[in-house]
């Protein structure tokens, strides 16, 4: 009897919390078992909240040389020619009215700001948290945000934590822009319509993949969108409730190689 083929032609890996470890770096195992899966056929694709410049470093430490979708969908980034294939951006006057109508709502927000383009800078507003060793440009005056196109806002809040920002959020301003949490403490607005779907689509399509050879991995509800796309959606052991109650299945955290697991286990039957 013929061995059974690999049964996806896509491999779609959120990045932090999912690909990688909490310290940054992909394990052995992982690594071969996605290169494991290459050689049987499926492109890898890095589909990522980090817009560009916040991937780039990862990417290149990597050696990943294909596409990789960056800025929650915003951005299709070519890897190994450092540039962008495509880019959407923020309209800059209706995130300003929708951040205005959430302050009334909830009081002052913190906020950051993710530029437009490969060297786009990420601009940090007072007050706001950002993860140690990200670089950025701290503002003390944060009208600087506006004056260049934008790919998302980042918020946070004195007191309410990130479900309930997002859901005060969703309620408040859900009709002018998107809202989405990508990690704890990264509450972010988007133009409305935006997910890792839309850049996903936009990357399989330049590869000639469908949704249906697709399997994705990811642990953030900002990954709902990319499992609802994709044939099969993996989440981590350390994925947010909301992503297990929609994923296919559940595999190991990222730092147990969850993602080595479940490709293994295919390659394993191929």
């Amino acid at each position: 009897m013929s061995p059974v083929p690999f049964p996806y032609k896509l491999v779609a890996t959120d990045l932090d919390g999912t690909l990688l470890r909490g310290d940054d770096t992909v394990s052995e195992r992982t690594r071969e078992a996605l290169v494991a899966a290459t050689a049987a056929g499926a492109a890898h694709i890095i589909v990522t909240g980090r817009a560009v410049p916040w991937t780039r470093g990862v990417l290149d430490d990597l050696g990943y040389k294909g596409i990789a979708v960056c800025g929650q969908g915003a951005q299709v980034y070519d890897a190994g020619a450092h540039r962008l294939l495509t880019s959407v951006t923020l309209d800059r006057q209706l995130a300003g009215l929708a951040l205005s109508k959430l302050e009334a709502e909830i009081g002052s927000l913190a906020l950051a700001a993710s530029r437009d383009g490969v060297d786009g800078e990420v601009l940090i507003g007072p007050g706001y948290q950002v993860q140690e060793g990200l670089p950025a440009v701290y503002l003390e005056d944060t009208t600087a945000v506006w004056t260049a196109p934008l790919n998302k806002l980042y918020i946070q809040h004195p007191t309410l934590g990130d479900d309930e920002l997002v859901r005060a959020a969703r309620q408040t301003v859900g009709s002018l822009v998107d809202i989405v949490m990508a990690g704890a403490g990264i509450v972010e607005i988007l133009p409305l319509g935006l997910t890792k779907a839309t850049g996903l689509s936009l990357a399989a399509r330049r590869l000639g993949v469908k949704a249906a050879e697709t399997i994705a991995f990811g642990d953030m509800p900002n990954d709902i969108p990319m499992f609802g796309w994709a044939a099969h959606g993996v989440a981590m052991a350390n994925a947010h409730a909301e992503l297990k109650a929609v994923a296919d299945e559940v595999t190991a955290s990222n730092e147990e190689d969850g993602i080595a697991v479940v490709l293994e286990r295919l390659l394993g039957a191929a």
